[in-house]
C-alpha cells in the first residue's frame, strides 16, 4: 500500500499544473527566507533612539540625587575630620590644628579614609581656642561662596590653615 500520491501522467503533461506547483514552491521558499532574515537598519535606529530616550530620562532623575549624595558625603567627611581633630587636641593638650598627615600617622583618622571632599579638593581646617571648623569648597570648588560646606554648620571661618 502506497502512502504518497503519484501524479497521473495527465498532470505531468499539463504545464499549468506543473507551473503552479513551481510557483507554490518558490513562494514557500520566499516566505521561509523572510522569516530567517535579520533586522533592518531602520529597526536598529528605532531601538537605539528609544534607549537614548530612556537613558536621558534616567539622567534627569539621577543627576540631582547624585549631587545631593556628594553634599551629604562632604558633610559626613567634614564631621569625621572635625571629630578626629578634637580628639587629637585633647590627646596632645593643644588648641592648634594638626595636619591631615598627622591625624593619619597618629591614627586619629584611618589611613583608608578619604581626606579629600567628593570634588577632589582637600578639606580646610581652622582651629580657634574653643572650636574646630572644617570647610569644603563645595561643588564649585571656590572658597568663600554660598555652596561651601562647613562643620559645624553655619560656622564662619577666620584664617584658614
Amino acid at each position: 500500500m502506497k502512502t504518497h500520491r503519484t501524479l497521473a501522467p495527465v498532470e505531468l503533461r499539463n504545464p499549468d499544473t506543473l507551473l503552479e506547483r513551481l510557483r507554490m514552491a518558490a513562494k514557500l521558499r520566499r516566505a521561509t527566507r523572510a522569516d530567517q532574515r535579520g533586522v533592518t537598519l531602520f529597526e536598529v535606529l528605532i531601538v537605539v533612539a528609544i534607549l537614548a530616550m530612556v537613558a536621558g530620562g534616567v539622567a534627569v532623575f539621577a543627576l540631582p540625587k547624585y549631587q545631593k549624595a556628594q553634599i551629604t558625603t562632604a558633610e559626613t567627611g567634614a564631621r569625621t575630620i572635625r571629630t578626629a581633630v578634637q580628639q587629637w587636641q585633647a590627646a596632645n593638650n593643644e588648641t592648634s590644628c594638626p595636619t591631615m598627615s598627622q591625624l593619619v600617622q597618629e591614627k586619629h583618622i584611618d589611613s583608608a579614609t578619604n581626606t579629600d571632599d567628593p570634588w577632589g579638593e582637600a578639606y580646610m581646617l581652622t582651629c580657634t581656642d574653643d572650636d574646630v571648623i572644617v570647610t569644603s569648597k563645595g561643588p564649585d570648588k571656590k572658597k568663600g561662596t554660598k555652596d561651601d560646606i562647613r562643620m559645624p554648620k553655619g560656622a564662619e571661618t577666620g584664617g584658614d590653615e
